[in-house]
This record gives C-alpha cells, sequence and structure tokens, in this order.
C-alpha cells in the first residue's frame, strides 16, 4: 500500500507504506499448542486415565486381581455404607484433618514469620526446618516407634521424673493411636511448610511492617493483620497442598505403626484403600471408597479455595 503526498506548487509524491508488522497484537501463533499435545497426552494417559478407572472399579465385583469380575453396580455403595469399619475411617479421617491441619497450618506460619524476619542464624533455622523434609517416610515412622513403645523414650522419660503412672502403650492404646499419628503428621510437616512460608514472606516489601511498627503495631499484629492478609491465598496454596497429603497420604503411617488398629481405632480413609485392595483382596469396596475419598478431596479443595481468596 502506498500513500501520495503533495508539496505546495509541486506533483504528487509516492511513497511507500511501511512494512506490516505483526505485534503482540496481531495474530497469535499457534506454535504452543503443538509444543503442549505431549504434555496433554501425558496427562490424560496417566492423570485422567486412573481416575476414570477408579469409578469403573468402584461399580465392579472384583475379588482380587486374578479373579474373574462381574457387574456390582451400587451394591459395593451398600456394603461400604453398611461397614461400622468405613464410618470408624470418616471420624478418624476427620479428626485428622481437624486437628493436623490448624495445628500445622498456624505453627508454621508463625515459625516462616520468625525466619523471614532474618533473626541471628535464620539460614542455619531454615535447614534445621527443612530436615523432617529430607528424612524418608520409614525412617521417621521408626523414631516414632522408638518413642512411643512401651520401653521408649516417651515412658522412660515418665518413669525417670516420677510420672510412671502416665506411662502407655501409646500405639498399641485405642484411646491414643490416632493421637500419635497426628502427631507425626504435624512434626512431618510443619517444618517443611514453614520453610515456604517464610519463602513467601520474603517477598514482601520491608516497608509494609516498618509502616505498621512506626503506627505501633507490634509483631503479633503486624504478622497477623499486615502480613497475612498480603500473602492470604499463597497460604491457601499450601492449606491445600498439606490437605492432600494428609488426607491420601496417612496410609503410610498407620501401615508402618499401628496397622490400623487396635481394632479400626487408628483406621483412616486412606488406609481403607489400601487394606481392602492388598490384603482384603475386594477391589471393588476398595475403589468405592476411593471415589468417596476422590471427593472428599475435591470438595475440601473447593473449600480451601473459597476461605482463602483475596477479598480485594
Amino acid at each position: 500500500m502506498t500513500t501520495l503526498t503533495s508539496p505546495p506548487g509541486g506533483a504528487a509524491i509516492r511513497h511507500p507504506a511501511p512494512p506490516a508488522t505483526t505485534g503482540r497484537t496481531g495474530t497469535p501463533r499457534q506454535g504452543g499448542t503443538i509444543l503442549a499435545i505431549p504434555a496433554l497426552v501425558w496427562y490424560a494417559v496417566f492423570m485422567i486415565g486412573p481416575v476414570i478407572a477408579i469409578f469403573v472399579i468402584a461399580a465392579l465385583h472384583w475379588p482380587g486381581m486374578l479373579q474373574p469380575v462381574s457387574f456390582a453396580g451400587l451394591g459395593n455403595v451398600r456394603t461400604v455404607l453398611d461397614d461400622p469399619v468405613f464410618w470408624d475411617a470418616v471420624r478418624n479421617t476427620a479428626v485428622q484433618l481437624a486437628v493436623a491441619l490448624p495445628i500445622m497450618i498456624v505453627c508454621a506460619y508463625m515459625l516462616g514469620y520468625y525466619v523471614a524476619q532474618k533473626p541471628p542464624g535464620h539460614r542455619v533455622i531454615r535447614y534445621l526446618l527443612f530436615i523432617p523434609g529430607l528424612v524418608s517416610t520409614p525412617a521417621k515412622a521408626m523414631v516414632f516407634y522408638a518413642a512411643l513403645s512401651p520401653d521408649g523414650l516417651v515412658n522412660g522419660a515418665l518413669d525417670a521424673t516420677g510420672l510412671g503412672a502416665l506411662t502407655d502403650a501409646w500405639l498399641a492404646s485405642p484411646s491414643t493411636a490416632l493421637a500419635c499419628l497426628i502427631a507425626l503428621d504435624v512434626w512431618s510437616g510443619i517444618g517443611f511448610t514453614a520453610v515456604l512460608f517464610a519463602a513467601r514472606l520474603d517477598s514482601v516489601p520491608d516497608d509494609l511492617g516498618e509502616a505498621a511498627q512506626l503506627d505501633g503495631a507490634g509483631h503479633w499484629r503486624t504478622m497477623w493483620r499486615v502480613h497475612f492478609p498480603v500473602i492470604r491465598d499463597y497460604v491457601g496454596v499450601v492449606t491445600m497442598l498439606q490437605f492432600l497429603w494428609t488426607l491420601f497420604g496417612s496410609a503410610q503411617h498407620v501401615l508402618l505403626l499401628t496397622q490400623g488398629g487396635p481394632g479400626s481405632s487408628s483406621t483412616t480413609l486412606s488406609f481403607l484403600v489400601y487394606q481392602k485392595a492388598f490384603i482384603a483382596a475386594d477391589l471393588g469396596y476398595s475403589q468405592t471408597v476411593g471415589v468417596i475419598l476422590f471427593l472428599a478431596g475435591l470438595v475440601g479443595l473447593l473449600t480451601i479455595r473459597r476461605a482463602f481468596r483475596q477479598n480485594y
């Protein structure tokens, strides 16, 4: 395309138009979609596929991997809902989440805030807080077993301080087995979560805290009234991650320490899925509980996301 200009008293001069340029407002390139295809295929096969398989197996009567399969329909649902062990697992999982999650998030946030203030030795403190995240699950379970066994460190300390009447078989008592598992969840997750909070709080401008302190706010008010609203959405993300880890990952702690006992006093939903699939060889029952666990996780994530969304 060309343009015509007329100088005063002269002939028109033809000027070539500048070449067309494609900026950010132009037609978007389509190469990104092609590059994403392998990741989308991987996600569909290894993420969406197993989720669909859970719902399919939940509708089957499948008494073992090499046994014949028949259609059960809603029979597995009725069997699960009529099983008192399932309701014990629901209660134990609810107690575990209601106790472990608030303690872990609140204490981890306070620890993270303290580390973010860069006290003397704060780098060493970060490493020390991260240590439980570097220890394998069997090793952590062995530490708690050594501390909570009948002749372990806790009972030994109680005897040494004249409180022998308080000694107990902590992991074998129906009243304390679940509490021991909750203590392990909190201990193994609080340090790693505190490091995450400290890293996020490091990005908050120092001017906010300094302005609050100039106005007379102490560390407690600055921590909860100034810094917490700024990273509220990040707190929600970390809470969702810990919620999922506690909901789905508690089976390994139960397996290593209590086997769900005594009775079903420490059986959780995630351990019930394992127990019915690999011990009782009832895959239909197991995956029915898996569907319930999946739906509970989905509802929990949506609830946490709504609770921690920013108000501005």
